[in-house]
C-alpha cells in the first residue's frame, strides 16, 4: 500500500534537491538556462509562497511504501475554482520503477479527492510520460500557452 507524506513549506529544501536530480537524470532539463532557473531562488521562492496560500495551496508530497519514500509529486488543487488538480511534478525514484507509478497515482488520486479534486490536468514532454498517463486514463487536451502538451482526466470524460 502506498501512502502520502506531506512536505511542509519549511522543509521544501529537501524536495528541491530530489527534484533537481530527477529533472537532470531524466533529461527534463536540456539547457544551462533551464538548470539555472529550476535551481534558482526565483522559481523556488515562488513555489514556496504558493505552499502558504489559502485556498489553492500547492502541495509537495512523498509516496511512501513500507516506510520507504519511493517517489514524489507536486500538485495544486484549485478549490476556489472548479476542483482542477494540476499535477506539476510526479515521479517514482528509479530504483522503484516498473509498475509502481500506477499505485502511486491511485494513492495521489484518493488523497487529492479527499481534499476537493474533481479532475486532473498535467503537461508532459517525453513520449514515455505520455504513454504512462494514457494508461492511467488521461486524454490529450491540446497545448498550453508555452506550447507544452496537455492531458486531462475526469473533466467531461466518459467513465471518469
Amino acid at each position: 500500500m502506498i501512502t502520502i507524506e506531506e512536505i511542509p513549506a519549511e522543509r521544501a529544501s529537501e524536495f528541491w534537491t530530489i527534484q533537481f536530480q530527477y529533472l537532470v537524470d531524466d533529461g527534463m532539463l536540456e539547457t544551462e538556462e533551464e538548470r539555472a532557473y529550476f535551481s534558482g531562488g526565483e522559481y523556488r521562492g515562488h513555489v514556496e509562497r504558493l505552499m502558504l496560500r489559502d485556498p489553492d495551496k500547492l502541495h509537495m508530497v512523498y509516496f511512501v511504501r513500507d516506510g520507504v519514500r519511493i517517489g514524489a509529486s507536486m500538485y495544486c488543487t484549485y478549490q476556489s475554482e472548479d476542483g482542477k488538480c494540476l499535477i506539476s511534478d510526479f515521479w517514482v525514484f528509479p530504483e522503484y520503477r516498473g509498475g509502481t507509478g500506477h499505485a502511486c497515482f491511485e494513492a495521489l488520486t484518493a488523497y487529492t479527492k479527499a481534499d476537493g479534486a474533481v479532475y486532473y490536468v498535467l503537461n508532459y514532454s517525453k513520449e514515455d510520460s505520455h504513454r504512462f498517463w494514457l494508461s492511467n486514463g488521461f486524454a490529450d487536451d491540446g497545448v498550453d500557452e508555452y506550447g507544452s502538451k496537455l492531458m486531462v482526466k475526469g473533466r467531461g470524460q466518459i467513465g471518469s
